[in-house]
């Protein structure tokens, strides 16, 4: 009896322990998250619209290609944004070169006035193009930058998934960041922003994830600022991976003449 006993207090604890390596830790989950909302494939070209829309419900709109692409496997990636309309921002083109371990290097094209200007590395959380979303949000954030918490694992229209509580370690426009990543494609589905007074800033919702040439992808996406009402909706017309890009496309030179066959 003894015995038996001895066997099944093992058997649990082998179960126990089994079941504790099986839950990811916080930073894990934050890392595999951004893995796969911004390192999907090697490359990509997406037809973005973008809807920016006030609280009377007047909208603007952005019609641009983005293109992306993946340099080794530390992290660094280029990101060039080309815009098609309206008529007042069309030839605009915008570049990151995104590094792991250091800010990353931003420029603008504005043809207007035929300028290229470097964006501060302090510009970073400024509103992308005018809209909700920060040039922060376009091309991701690192790991290291927050503090990492699980809070639970729950359920967000009908998905299961992990709750993340993550703290900024920097000075940011938020004090607070909660993210409900999903524990089966881990995108994050929903992300809010709190200030110092524990009030709501800004939210995040992934509207409509497909899956796009074997990685899932959110398609459909919506970023709502909490104090003034504004929001603002992306859609991906258009989705590729493996498309082929070339590293010399993401230069200044390119910036003002941007080859037809990627942005047409």
């Amino acid at each position: 009896m003894k015995l038996t006993r001895l066997f099944l207090v093992l058997i649990l604890a082998l179960f126990a322990a089994a079941s504790v390596q099986a839950q990811p830790g916080a930073d894990d989950i934050v890392a595999r998250s951004l893995e796969t909302f911004y390192y999907a494939g090697d490359d990509q070209r997406t037809r973005v619209s973008m809807r920016l829309i006030n609280p009377q419900g007047k909208e603007r709109k952005r019609v641009m290609t983005l293109l992306r692409k993946d340099l080794g496997g530390e992290g660094e990636q280029r990101y060039f944004i080309y815009f098609h309309e309206p008529s007042d921002v069309k030839g605009t083109t915008f570049m990151v070169w995104k590094y792991p371990a250091r800010e990353d290097d931003r420029w603008i094209f504005i043809p207007a006035i035929k300028l290229v200007r470097r964006i501060a590395a302090d510009d970073k959380r400024s509103s992308f193009v005018g809209s909700d979303f920060t040039y922060e949000d376009v091309s991701g954030r690192e790991v290291g930058d927050e503090s990492h918490s699980l809070l639970d694992e729950t359920d967000l229209d009908g998905r299961p998934v992990y709750r993340i509580e993550s703290v900024p370690k920097a000075k940011a426009d938020y004090v607070r960041r909660l993210s409900w990543v999903d524990r089966e494609r881990w995108l994050p589905l929903k992300e809010e922003y709190y200030d110092g007074r524990g009030e709501l800033l800004r939210t995040f919702t992934a509207d409509q994830v497909r899956e796009v040439d074997g990685h899932w992808t959110v398609t459909h996406r919506t970023m709502r600022d909490a104090q003034s009402g504004h929001h603002t909706e992306v859609v991906y017309d258009e989705v590729n991976y493996g498309v082929g890009l070339d590293d010399d496309l993401f230069s200044e030179r390119y910036l003002q003449r941007p080859p037809r066959q990627w942005i047409r």
